[in-house]
């Protein structure tokens, strides 16, 4: 792997507090690859042989059964994923695929696992990211089961202005249909919310959403700190 990409790798809670020599040890045997956009990394039922760090790009996590697929999350840099099934040695759960070009870290789960053994501070953040996992997983089904579709949508929205510093503008990162699914919608149920929600608080431009009136769009979302907020934001 590139030098350069350890810093980043690093600064993760993952291996923020390892000791050097396990990091280093563990660096030794991972590489980073480039992938291009829309490649599938693995597919669910496959054996989790690597943890995945994503350094840039983004990747999307989906499921399928009987004909049908969904989107369970998406991935942005830098982070792991997949973290349970490597320590478990078991299948994944999930598909993953790139959405645009994108550059991942892939350590053998087999290294990964020794090195927990050995060291308490990575089993420990181990414990810790797990948990975090677990408890995003509660908000996203709270989020699916408490909200409708137009709520849920409006949440999202408010959540990417956010993480783009509190934008009043910003592009969708993925593709509608790719949304749609990760929020539980068809395309034309996505299409008839974002229409509904002109009249409360955005505008579209394309693929831009214009936020013309935050207060009116987090009375639409029921903005709810044990739903939208991390565990940091507590």
């Amino acid at each position: 792997m590139r030098d350069e990409e350890k810093p980043a790798i690093r600064s993760l809670p993952l291996f923020h507090e390892v000791s050097t020599p396990t990091f280093e040890a563990l660096m030794a045997t991972s590489y980073s690859q480039s992938f291009p956009p829309q490649l599938d990394l693995f597919r669910q039922g496959d054996r989790a042989d690597f943890l995945h760090i994503l350094i840039e790009g983004s990747v999307e996590l989906h499921a399928d059964w009987n004909g049908r697929e969904a989107v369970m999350a998406m991935v942005r840099p830098v982070s792991s994923f997949i973290l349970a099934a490597c320590i478990r040695d078991v299948p994944y759960l999930m598909s993953a695929r790139t959405l645009e070009r994108s550059r991942i870290l892939l350590l053998p789960a087999v290294d990964l696992r020794a090195a927990i053994r050995r060291e308490p501070e990575l089993a420990g953040a181990v414990m810790t990211e797990l948990a975090g996992s677990y408890r995003d997983m509660v908000r996203q089904a709270k989020n699916m089961k408490l909200r409708t579709a137009r709520e849920r949508l409006a949440a999202w929205l408010l959540d990417q202005a956010h993480r783009q510093g509190a934008a009043n503008s910003f592009v969708l990162p993925v593709e509608k249909r790719h949304l749609a699914s990760y929020l539980g919608m068809t395309p034309e149920s996505l299409s008839r919310a974002l229409a509904g929600l002109k009249a409360q608080g955005i505008a579209m431009d394309g693929a831009r959403v214009i936020i013309t009136d935050r207060e009116r769009l987090s009375a639409t979302a029921g903005y709810d700190p044990l739903i939208d907020s991390s565990d940091e934001g507590l």
